[in-house]
């Protein structure tokens, strides 16, 4: 008898990996952590905006997935400190991978800096990028 879970598609790893992280926001709530984030709040307070009832469903998703785990931290209310597990802090090379390929095919992208949880870029210290001239019809207002 197999102890083995089936697979919902097939055996392939990218596939499966999909499966657990491959939403628009699981990946940046572990940027987040490795970022030095742990708090609902501070996730919550990511450049990206992650709706709350999204964020919360995506906390337990990656703690049943064993990516992450939940302390808490106070009663009254209960709240949770949320920390990476080995197996969650293994995900930082597939982020490097992202960061690389980011900067290399998407202009103007950065990547965000390591350790801070503030939400700033690393490019916050420098000049803007350009913009696009805004092009109006002849004859309209501005």
């Amino acid at each position: 008898m197999s102890t083995t879970k089936p697979f919902a598609r097939s055996a392939c790893a990218v596939a499966n990996s999909l499966d657990v992280v491959g939403d628009k926001w699981s990946l940046l709530v572990v940027r987040d952590l490795l970022h030095g984030k742990s708090t609902y709040g501070e996730l919550a307070n990511s450049p990206e905006h992650i709706p709350t009832n999204i964020l919360a469903e995506r906390l337990k998703r990656l703690e049943a997935a064993g990516i992450i785990v939940g302390t808490p931290y106070q009663e009254r209310p209960v709240r949770y400190a949320y920390t990476l597990t080995p197996k969650g802090k293994a995900l930082g090379d597939v982020l490097l991978a992202f960061v690389r390929w980011g900067k290399q095919h998407i202009p103007g992208t950065v990547a965000m800096d390591r350790g801070k949880a503030s939400g700033k870029t690393a490019a916050s210290t420098a000049t803007p990028r350009r913009t696009r001239a805004r092009h109006t019809k002849p004859g309209s207002r501005q």
